[in-house]
């Protein structure tokens, strides 16, 4: 099976290097960049000389467009920040033929010192591994961007390695970029304004990752993630209130 790796980067000089090593074995890699202003690219060029700048257009638009320009039936779409495990890259390089049309990746974070277990936060099964032929990622969504695949979907056993942010500044450095694209993404679902949601959901976001999907059992980690998603929740519905004429 050979497979062509798209990454996506801007400014990701303290993840790449990380990256690029652990898909090394893939036939292709095609990395989209915009424009990055730090060493990104030159990190990747020992890595891969397919490196394509473009403006960014949203991450639906950039890793369909690495896709379109891959050689290879089969895509691996991995973030800059993620992390094949050696497992997961030994189970992949090990698959042949097969009935699915793309293959479900469990991925595991670190935040604050740990591998995360609970919280919902693992196992967060990704739609990674597919055919081009067969799925793209939906440009319709502004965020968490998925794959729309047709055909069957399987599950591969070992782990992804996510790294999301260095530190808690780190967090709340996409905190911002990311509430405010949740928000339009509301309004372009035509997803009105609630206030009972506004007032509720937050509450309920923590008791469900912490008590029922079982955050506490990570520590005070676990209390920290549950505590900011909520919080995320909270600005999220603000910022809808605002882009809704504040109604």
């Amino acid at each position: 099976m050979k497979i062509s790796v798209v990454i996506i980067t801007h400014n990701e000089e303290i993840n790449i290097r990380r990256c690029l090593e652990s898909v090394s074995f893939s036939d292709e890699i095609i990395l989209i960049d915009s424009f990055s202003r730090d060493d990104t690219c030159k990190i990747a060029s020992s890595y891969t000389s397919n490196i394509i700048k473009r403006k960014w257009e949203g991450f639906s638009k950039q890793k369909n467009y690495g896709i379109a320009r891959a050689r290879n039936e089969w895509i691996l779409s991995v973030d800059a920040d993620e992390v094949l495990s050696e497992e997961l890259k030994q189970e992949i390089m090990g698959l042949e033929k097969t009935k699915y049309e793309g293959f479900y990746l469990k991925r595991k974070p670190y935040f604050m010192g740990k591998f995360i277990k609970h919280c919902g936060w693992y196992p967060d099964k990704q739609l990674r591994l597919f055919k081009k032929s067969s799925g793209k990622f939906d440009e319709n969504k502004l965020v968490h961007e998925g794959v729309l695949l047709k055909g069957a979907k399987g599950n591969l056993k070992n782990v992804l390695l996510h790294f999301p942010y260095k530190n808690i500044s780190g967090y709340f450095e996409q905190f911002n970029k990311y509430t405010s694209l949740a928000a339009q993404q509301y309004m372009r679902d035509d997803r009105k304004f609630s206030k009972s949601k506004f007032l509720l959901n937050p509450f309920l976001t923590f008791f469900k990752m912490y008590i029922l999907r079982l955050g506490f059992l990570d520590g005070f980690a676990g209390f920290c993630i549950c505590s900011l998603s909520s919080f995320y929740n909270f600005v999220k519905y603000a910022k809808l209130w605002e882009l809704t004429g504040r109604k």
